[in-house]
């Protein structure tokens, strides 16, 4: 049987896959009787044997490598003095299917044999987190999240019901999810980066998601923990600067007339809220932070469940709106559905610009109007889940930005 150059480089990355991983093995091997099974040599033996297997006897030949080493290797488990584990012996098995593996899909299998071994090196950091830094609240959050996410929102149906066909449900558990998220977000950040700037950076990021329900994640986590109440205002404050990048560059990449109408106002208003949040940023970094205690929970599912179903009835309203007015009503309906989402309804304008169906000077107002809507929405979640302090330090900037919105809009010529 003649060998081409392909042949030997597939050979060659089987063997390099053995390797990595038995170098890993081997330092972890140990010594004297209690000794692992296998080191090294044993793992680059075995990728070569799969990929062998596949050369010379394809499935049948491969099935055969595999039933041996499973012998192989749960003759050496029962022989071991101790309980060590299953990791090496399954370790072993996986080598072999990816030797094999790398006689037809090398770049696939390189990458699962590099996964494998970073895997597997980390394992006491793994070991650290899942038993010291994850607590049993977080494992049960996260728990939930998966299942929301992978178990119940594929099962919603995806489609508009109810009167005015407003209503998908699809939509309105994507946005607990979302909620969810955007908690998760702002509890890892405070994890890694500590109270003090933590909740400022996941704010700003979590912004260019939903800057409304950033504000209402941020005023859930200062009730929570008041001690974390100026960096929860930063994060909620800084969010909305994400509202106005984003609106600039969907405005940008629909109907650049109607940006270069807005630019101003959307620069006044960007302007202010970086300077409010940057504010509360100096105010953090000059002031101590109360220590927030235990990590508590990464997110509330109620109040996720509960911005979800304000959402789903804004855009009720909204689409009656659209029934009752019909397209004469353009500047009511932005208003009306800018109390759920700012960025769809300024889209759709925009592309009514982009397609001279309106004029730029008739989309400027419209979305202004959708801004200012919008901005209420944010107020009232700052007050029903922050509550009264943290509304009193949250709403003065949301005011201040929709205000220099328009009198951007005011100063343009």
């Amino acid at each position: 049987m003649s060998i081409d150059e392909q042949s030997w480089l597939r050979l060659a990355i089987a063997l390099g896959i053995g390797l990595l991983i038995g170098i890993e093995r081997e330092r972890r091997k140990g010594e004297g009787p209690a000794r692992s099974i296998a080191g090294i040599r044993t793992f680059a033996v075995a990728a070569l044997l799969g990929a062998v297997s596949v050369m010379l006897g394809d499935e049948i030949l491969l099935s055969v490598a595999v039933c041996g080493v499973m012998l192989l290797a749960a003759i050496g488990y029962y022989r071991s003095p101790e309980d060590p584990g299953l990791t090496t012996e399954i370790a072993l098995l996986l080598t072999v299917l990816l030797g094999a593996l790398a006689m037809r899909q090398p770049a696939l299998a390189a990458g699962l044999g590099a996964g494998v071994a970073i895997l597997l090196a980390a394992r006491s950091r793994m070991h650290h987190f899942a038993r010291k830094v994850l607590t049993e609240a977080e494992f049960n959050d996260a728990l939930l999240l998966a299942a929301a996410t992978l178990v119940v929102l594929p099962l919603i149906p995806d489609r508009y019901v109810g009167p005015y066909a407003a209503i998908n449900p699809h939509v309105a558990w994507t946005i607990v999810i979302l909620m969810m998220v955007i908690g998760a977000a702002g509890h890892i950040a405070l994890r890694l980066l500590g109270p003090r700037y933590g909740l400022a950076i996941a704010g700003f990021a979590s912004g260019f998601v939903s800057s409304a329900a950033t504000i209402g994640s941020m005023g859930e986590r200062a009730q929570q923990m008041p001690g974390l109440m100026g960096p929860a205002v930063a994060g909620a404050v800084l969010s909305t600067v994400a509202t106005v990048v984003q609106m600039t560059a969907l405005l940008a990449a629909t109907s650049f007339d109607t940006l270069r109408a807005l630019a101003l106002p959307l620069a006044c208003a960007g302007a202010v809220a970086v300077a409010y949040g940057a504010v509360f940023m100096v105010r953090t970094a000059s002031e101590p932070v109360a220590d927030s205690g235990a990590p508590g929970r990464a997110f509330s599912f109620r109040t996720a469940l509960l911005f979800a179903i304000t959402v789903t009835g804004v855009m009720f309203v909204s689409a009656a709106i659209v029934d009752w007015l019909g397209a004469a009503g353009l500047v009511p309906t932005a208003g009306a559905a800018g109390f759920a989402d700012t960025h769809s309804i300024a889209v759709s304008i925009a592309s009514l610009a982009a397609a001279q169906k309106i004029s730029v000077s008739d989309a400027t107002i419209p979305i202004l109007v959708a801004l200012s809507t919008n901005t209420v929405t944010k107020i009232a979640l700052a007050v029903i889940n922050g509550g009264s302090r943290y509304a009193m330090q949250v709403v003065p900037g949301l005011v201040l930005t929709i205000m220099a919105a328009w009198l951007g809009w005011l100063l343009t010529p």
